[in-house]
């Protein structure tokens, strides 16, 4: 395997890289030399899982960060941040910061027994899935962390342009979280910076499952895609490592649909 982000002190930065699309993209940039910084929150119970997964990560020989956190506190940003410019020891640069933070509202907007969706869930919803792409950011901008040729990624799905029964909080969150970084490609252009969104086809993650009707979801899925089969944590993470290269330089403010057709029916 080719390791063309070795030796270069490359690091990338993870949001939500526990578990599905953000620990696949943590473990194949690693595999390819970079340098892992992973920011997630999970409970006690399963801790040991996780860090089974990052042990697998550092017995690739990068150095490797890790924070159970919750990336949506201002004071959690500031000191990690303050601990990844440290251990890169001002020779290091964020390559690529990964957005994959799944925490949102799930309520039907109408119901006669269960809770419904309020105001509260809406800006609780697009804060931690969208806006927290912006504050984090600006933050490592601010901080002078990014590489010159930065990427800036995030996960967007087609609930972007469909209306699925208790998805509306998310709905919006991933339409804001598009046109965020639409706003973030032309404005952050001047330092080298290029930002993405990825819309995953459905992928069988912790925060999928969580979707209401999520098995009916799937079955569709398989029958709507060419290849009858569900896109994997991998494939998207495959494209993360494709959008990093020095040849996607080019490749800025666009939704790249990684899906093997799924949207085509």
């Amino acid at each position: 395997m080719v390791k063309e982000f070795e030796h270069k002190n490359y690091w990338a930065l993870i949001l939500g890289g526990g578990s599905g699309l953000g620990l696949a993209s943590a473990k194949k940039l690693a595999q390819h030399g970079m340098n892992i910084c992973v920011l997630y929150r999970a409970p006690r119970n399963m801790e040991h899982a996780i860090q089974k997964e990052f042990e697998s990560i550092k017995k690739i020989g990068v150095d490797f960060l890790s924070f159970n956190a919750d990336a949506l506190n201002p004071k959690n940003r500031v000191e990690i941040i303050h601990q990844l410019k440290a251990k890169m020891a001002n020779n290091g640069s964020v390559k690529t910061l990964v957005h994959s933070i799944a925490k949102g509202n799930l309520k039907p907007m109408t119901h006669t027994e269960n809770p419904t969706l309020k105001t509260d869930d809406f800006l609780l919803t697009i804060n931690a899935m969208a806006i927290s792409l912006y504050d984090w950011t600006k933050a490592v901008l601010d901080s002078k962390l990014f590489h010159n040729d930065a990427r800036i990624i995030s996960f967007t799905s087609e609930g972007n342009i469909k209306a699925w029964h208790g998805y509306a909080a998310v709905s919006a969150a991933k339409t804001s979280l598009e046109a965020i970084t639409r706003s973030m490609a032309l404005e952050l252009a001047p330092f080298g910076i290029k930002a993405n969104c990825i819309q995953a086809g459905t992928t069988n993650t912790p925060s999928f499952r969580a979707i209401p009707g999520s098995e009916a979801l799937e079955k569709m899925a398989v029958q709507r895609n060419p290849f009858n089969k569900l896109t994997t944590p991998e494939d998207v993470a495959n494209v993360v490592y494709l959008l990093s290269k020095d040849e996607a330089a080019w490749i800025n403010g666009s939704i790249i649909t990684v899906d093997g057709g799924e949207h085509l029916r």
